[in-house]
Order: C-alpha cells, then structure tokens, then sequence
C-alpha cells in the first residue's frame, strides 16, 4: 500500500489506502521532455521529413502519413512503391499541417491517413472527437482537390497485456473515432481500412500481435499490410 501526501496551504495531509500507480521513470520521463521541446520547435515536424522530400528520385504510388503506428512499421511494404511518413506522437492537428509538404508536393495516387490515437491519448490536451474529425476532413478535401485518393485508416486496439495502455487510450473512445472514421468514408467517396479488426481479440489487441499493448509486433503489421494493400486497390479502382 502506497500513502499520498497532498500539501495545502501549508498544511499536509496523508491518505492512506491509496493504490497508486508507479510514476514514470526518468527515462521515460526524459523523452516527454524532449518530445515536447520538439513540438515547441517545429509543432508540425515539418524538418522530419523535409529534406528526404526533395532529395527524392520517384514519385511515390502512395504515401501513408500517420503517428508512431506508422512510423514504427518494419519491413513497410519492401519492393512496393510506398513511402513511409510517420511522426510519432503526432496528433491530427500536426499531420494537418505538414500534409502539403508530406502529401500534396509528393504527388502519390494515393495517401493513407492513420491519426486519432494520440488525440484520444490527449498527447497535447484534451479534443473533441468533432475536432479531430475537422483536422482529417481538411487532408481529405486537400487530397480530393489535388488528384488523391484517400484511405481512412481504423485506430488500432490496445490492451494491458505488457503495460496500462487502456487508461491513456480507452477502448469506448477508440471504437468511437473508429465509428466515425467509417461514416465519413462512405460519406466523402474514401475508402476506410480497418486495422482494427485484424489485430483484435474480442475488444483488446491480441497478445501475439502487439510489442507493448500499443504497437504492433512483426506480426501484427503482416496483418496491416494485407488489409492495407486491399484498401489501397479498392482506392486506386475508384
């Protein structure tokens, strides 16, 4: 049992009984910091990908821009002609604002949107679901007026399997955002890819398939490319 000293007004009080959750460790603590310092810098990350931009030989067929989920895909997609635009941490406001420069400039047939998952973490703060929707609605419209097509990819499932993950990221919510996701698919012409489903166990990220609760393992993105790669022909169809 852990005991929680609050001090107010200059006077302490101690409750006892409280179960209290470890606190982040340094390091973890350490890359918050940073991650923050970061964001204060260039809120939109737009020096991440800057330079490989322009340094580009091929125009990609499709561009996937996302989060940590996408940044953190090993073996993405070896051979194909797809380009990795990952930022972890990032939230839709921030792929928002880089979306010219990593989207539009690049002139894929296609772009894969994957966000929510740090919103609904409230990475910066708190936001509406309306909100979000806003932020994906605009890279939406954006990539309809400049000849894209566009894929709406799920969030995916956590679980407490390894660590809490469901206290950051709650399952209601994110079925919600998912909810949502496909409504305005069918509703703006895009396509939705469910990652969701591939990777869940009833309701939680399947054990096998998942690193830490959040992300997936090898395995899990095996299961995201093939639905990907069907989301993307359906796409490129249309």
């Amino acid at each position: 049992m852990k005991l929680l000293a609050v001090i107010i007004g200059g006077a302490g009080f101690v409750l006892y009984g409280q179960n209290l959750p470890p606190g982040p460790t340094p390091d973890i603590l350490e890359r918050e910091v940073e991650a923050y310092r970061r964001v204060l810098i260039d809120f939109g990350g737009l020096t991440r990908y800057g330079s490989d931009n322009t340094e580009l030989r091929k125009r990609p067929e499709v561009v996937f821009i996302g989060d940590d989920i996408t940044e953190n895909w090993r073996n993405f997609f070896p051979g194909k002609p797809y380009l990795n635009r990952g930022i972890t941490r990032q939230t839709a406001a921030q792929l928002m604002v880089r979306f010219r420069q990593d989207v539009i400039e690049l002139k894929p047939k296609a772009v894969v949107i994957q966000t929510g998952a740090n919103d609904i973490a409230r990475v910066l703060g708190p936001v509406s679901e309306e909100t979000i929707g806003d932020f994906v609605k605009t890279m939406v419209e954006l990539a309809k007026a400049h000849g894209i097509r566009a894929v709406l990819a799920s969030a995916t499932p956590v679980c407490d399997c390894f660590e809490k993950q469901t206290s950051r990221r709650s399952v209601p919510k994110i079925l919600s955002w998912n909810g949502w996701l496909k409504r305005y698919a069918a509703q703006s012409g895009s396509v939705y890819l469910d990652y969701y489903s591939p990777l869940a166990e009833g309701r939680a990220f399947k054990r096998d398939l998942t690193a830490d609760g959040f992300l997936p393992n090898d395995a899990g993105y095996n299961r995201m490319s093939e639905a990907a790669e069907k989301a993307i022909a359906q796409a490129l169809a249309n």
